[in-house]
């Protein structure tokens, strides 16, 4: 069986390869050492980061809605986009905290977008396009007409 293996010691993290059997194998290079945890934002700061986006996405989802006859509600730290026409739909956008990732469920779709320090912008990986863009594309294909937030 292959178990990873770390040790923790008093001056830092020292990270191990795979290992089979009982021996304890050389310690990985530095290089590819927690490459995604250094760039993971703080817990404080991706909550900010992700209230300020969500304020701003729940402005514009609420003008569009009223614009285009859907609702928008807002509680628990999530949205909810609720549509009766074309077809009834509800699309869900929250933060996941422990992974600092915004989630939407849209078109019976999982959208995970992570921050971008680059871009300053919460932004699919797959794609490329920052949290608006994405909500403006799966709300266009519910509507089954172009919109932008």
């Amino acid at each position: 069986m292959n178990v990873a293996v770390a040790q923790a010691t008093l001056s830092g993290l020292r990270l191990f390869g795979s290992t089979s059997g009982n021996s304890l194998p050389a310690p990985l290079p530095t290089s590819h050492v927690l490459r995604y945890a250094n760039s993971m934002l703080d817990e404080k700061d991706f909550q900010k980061k992700a209230a300020t986006a969500f304020d701003d996405l729940k402005r514009r989802l609420f003008t569009l809605g009223d614009e285009h006859g859907f609702d928008v509600e807002g509680e628990s730290g999530k949205l909810e986009v609720i549509f009766e026409e074309p077809v009834e739909a509800k699309f869900v956008v929250s933060p996941n905290t422990p992974v600092r990732e915004i989630w939407i469920s849209a078109l019976s779709t999982s959208f995970k977008l992570g921050w971008s320090d680059s871009k300053s912008a919460f932004i699919l990986e797959k794609t490329g396009e920052n949290l608006f863009d994405v909500m403006s594309r799966v709300v266009s294909q519910q509507l089954g007409t172009q919109v932008k937030l």
